[in-house]
């Protein structure tokens, strides 16, 4: 019987509100961030997340 790992819940929440976040501070006609240092600390944080969430995902069963 094989266990399946699925996606880390907890770091795609955090993936989806940051990702609107984001989504929301982005000026497309003049491609700016509303507030540069905390929409960066925002995108660090959102790449980690959806780093974190698919790691499990790819690691080889034991």
């Amino acid at each position: 019987m094989e266990n399946k790992k699925g996606i880390n819940w907890f770091f795609a929440c955090i993936a989806f509100t940051l990702g609107l976040t984001l989504f929301k501070h982005i000026d497309f006609a003049t491609f700016t961030l509303k507030d540069p240092a905390i929409d960066i600390l925002y995108l660090i944080v959102f790449v980690l997340s959806i780093y974190f969430m698919l790691k499990g995902k790819n690691q080889p069963e034991k």
